[in-house]
């Protein structure tokens, strides 16, 4: 069983990370375990039409942002990674720079100090100098991946669900998931 600790963070992009969700509840090989920061929660209700107790149904496991003490806040608590989509830069900015005042951070902090599979699926348009610096040195740690979720044409995407398959596809590839609609460049 692959236990992936899944974030959400206040950035726009909430279907995505609800389309993870669903994708990842299909698969009977992996245990996830939730934490969504507060902007995240203004967001969903902002982008979806979906109840926040709705989002958090998908996961298995969900925890209090503001509890530092959760198991998924210690490196003993033995995961395949964590997947933080959206990624906002605040949150970027904390990662960066250590700042673990939340459930959230201090999961990304673990994530890295035990050199687990951290994706970060940044979301911000156009980027400034200090978010390229933050996620420059992000890109230089150990098992960190900064992953935008970029537009793809090679694979004819019809829909936005189609572009939200593809991306989900290639972060669940870092883990060795593979995902069934979605298509590799042939």
């Amino acid at each position: 069983m692959k236990k992936i600790v899944v974030g959400i963070s206040g950035a726009s992009g909430m279907p995505l990370a609800i389309h993870l969700l669903k994708v990842l509840r299909t698969n009977p090989d992996v245990e996830t375990h939730l934490v969504i920061s507060t902007g995240a929660q203004m967001t969903i209700l902002q982008e979806t039409n979906m109840a926040i107790a709705d989002v958090l149904a998908l996961a298995d496991y969900v925890y209090d942002n503001h509890n530092v003490a959760a198991s998924i806040a210690s490196g003993t608590f033995e995961t395949a990674g964590m997947i933080v989509v959206p990624c906002s830069m605040k949150t970027v900015a904390g990662i960066a720079h250590g700042y673990s005042d939340n459930l959230l951070l201090r999961s990304c902090d673990v994530t890295i100090k035990e050199q687990r599979q951290l994706i970060l699926v940044t979301r911000e348009s156009p980027l400034s100098p200090i978010h390229l610096e933050n996620l420059t040195h992000l890109s230089r740690l150990h098992h960190v991946m900064i992953m935008p979720p970029m537009l793809t044409y090679y694979n004819l995407p019809q829909t936005i669900e189609d572009m939200e398959i593809h991306m989900i596809g290639k972060i669940l590839s870092q883990f060795g998931i593979e995902v069934d609609q979605f298509k590799r460049w042939q």
